[in-house]
Formats: C-alpha cells, structure tokens, sequence
C-alpha cells in the first residue's frame, strides 16, 4: 500500500461497519499495491429475507464508507469505482485506488474516531429530542453520499411501526425465514447477534425495535418487559433510483448517517424487517424511478444503556493480499 499505510487498520476500520444481522459478508483484497477490493462473501447471502441482495450491498456499503474514512486519516485519496465491471467477476462490488491525499478533515477525523464507538442498541430510548442541528447534519451527512435522509413525523412514524410490527408478524409465521434467523442469532460465533444484543420485551407494541420474529427464533431472549420511548424518532434513507450499485450508495450514506449520529451522542438499530418482507413478496418492481425508494429504516434517539459490542470475524478470514487481478 502506498504511504506505508497499515492495511490491518484500512480493513479493521471497515469491518466495524453493521451488517444484517451480524453476518459480515464481505471480503477485501489488496490488488498491486495500491487497490482494496471489496467483494461479497455469498456463502453468507441471506438468501430467503434478501433475495435480492439489497441487505448484503448495503452492508458492503457500510463497509466501503468506513474503509474510505480510514484512509483519508491515514493520508490517502480513495478513488472509488463501484460495479459493475466487465473485467471482474459478479461478485466484486467495489475496488478502491489510493494515491497519496491532503490532510484528513476535522469532520473526517471526527467520523472515522466515531467508528469503534457505533453500536447497534436495541434498548429504550430516553424522551430527549434530537436537536435541529444533529437532524440536519445527519441529512447532510446522508446528501453527501448521493442518498436521502427523511425523519419521519409523528403520524408517519406511528404508521411505520405499525406496518412493521405487522411484518415481523408475518416473517415469524415464516418457516424458511425463521430457520434462516435461527443460524444468526444467539450462535456464540464470531458473527451473528448474540442474545445479548437482542431487544429487551417491549411492555407494548407496535415497538421501536424488531421483536416478533427475533423473539420467535430465540425464545430464550424473552426477559422481564420494559417501557420504550412513547415517541420514538425513526427516520428512512432513501435513493432516487433503486439499482444494486443505488443499494451500495445507501450503504455508504447509512453508515456515515450513523457516525455523525455516534459523534453526537445518538444511538441507532434498524427496522428492516418491512423492507425484507417486500422484497420477499417482490410487491414492488424491480426499477420504480423517482426519489422515493426506501432502503433502510433507522430508529435514532438517546439511549438509557450502552448498546453490546457485536463479535468480528478475524482479519485473516477477510484480507487477502495478491500481486495482480483476478481474472474475469
């Protein structure tokens, strides 16, 4: 790597990054000294609540975004060429060159030292509103990857929760959908969502976390019910179009979203299940133009607790170095 950069650290950094339920399905390789690749590790595609990938991609976006931060404050440029790419085969998703750059920026400093501090946390929330200023740096820090952040207003919000409520419904009755979960949740591996990390039992639904399925898949989660926050901030990134390389955008502008809310003291925990069940139904077409494609739905607010650290895989499992290209 170029400006004796430590790799180890370029790919730990974007490993941090959240994925569907903990499945990391990602792989890096250093092409010819001066290349990250990142592909996808399909042996970890969820294949019956993603049928379509869209989770995997943006969690592989996730990732890019915190590989690039690091490399800025290690005093590179990324130059960023997402797929498609006819020299490469279908499950190279994104290849990095880095040339030497100008000095990282505060708010890249910022954002990459927020990285290990980011936790999904799927416990209550306090009252406490979010300050216009952090709503609008969220937005912001959203527009700047090509994406949208929209924060929900009271009415909305209710409807979402409801229909998400209603989903996790729906996908616990699920058989296929509840083997699937069963394989990442509660593992004690170095993926998956340890029990742990699971919600606490909501003392009422419709809930600002996923409870349902999660609670169908491992009836051992259940605890003694707590109240959750009664008016929850839930917000949905959106992308004009609605393509893989769109859901590796959303990924990018999701995860820097949630560093500038890790900056600021907010929590996040997703609930996408609304969304799998979609894409499961294949409800919508597979192109629908204009700006309103959801792809990932974020409940943000302060928390009462600090949220659990997921486990990583070793960085062994998900570097490999090469001299040259891979063939197509």
């Amino acid at each position: 790597m170029p400006l004796d950069m430590d790799i180890a650290n370029i790919v730990g950094a974007a490993c941090a990054a959240p994925s569907i339920h903990n499945t990391q399905p990602w792989q890096f390789a250093v092409d010819q000294g001066d290349i990250l690749q990142l592909s996808a590790s399909v042996e970890r595609s969820l294949w019956v609540c993603d049928p379509s990938a869209r989770l995997l991609y943006l969690s592989c976006g996730a990732a890019l975004m915190n590989a690039r931060l690091a490399i800025r404050v290690a005093g590179g440029q990324p130059d960023l060429w997402l797929l498609p790419h006819p020299d490469y085969s279908f499950d190279v998703l994104a290849r990095i060159h880095i040339s030497p750059g100008p000095p990282a920026t505060p708010e890249e400093r910022e954002l990459f030292d927020a990285i290990p501090r980011r936790r999904t946390n799927r416990g209550p929330c306090t009252g406490r509103p979010i300050p216009g200023r952090v709503a609008a740096a969220m937005a912001e820090a959203s527009r700047a990857e090509g994406a949208e952040l929209h924060m929900l207003d009271a009415d909305q919000t209710e409807s979402v929760l409801a229909a998400s409520a209603e989903a996790s419904g729906e996908l616990a009755a699920d058989t296929e959908h509840q083997e699937e979960l069963k394989r990442w949740i509660g593992t004690g591996r170095d993926d998956g969502i340890p029990l742990a990390a699971l919600p606490p039992q909501p003392a009422r639904e419709p809930a600002p976390v996923r409870t349902t399925d999660f609670f169908a898949a491992t009836p051992a989660a259940r605890g003694p019910k707590v109240e959750y926050e009664r008016f929850p901030h839930v917000a949905v990134v959106t992308t004009a179009e609605d393509e893989p390389e769109d859901w590796l955008v959303a990924g990018q502008a999701l995860e820097r979203v949630l560093l500038t809310a890790t900056a600021s003291g907010i929590s996040a925990s997703f609930l996408c299940q609304l969304l799998e069940l979609r894409d499961m139904r294949e409800d919508d077409p597979p192109h629908r133009p204009g700006p309103a494609n959801p792809q990932m739905i974020i409940r943000l607010g302060y928390a009462t607790e600090p949220g659990v650290g997921l486990p990583r895989r070793p960085l062994a499992d998900v570097l490999e170095c090469r001299s040259s290209a891979p063939a197509a």
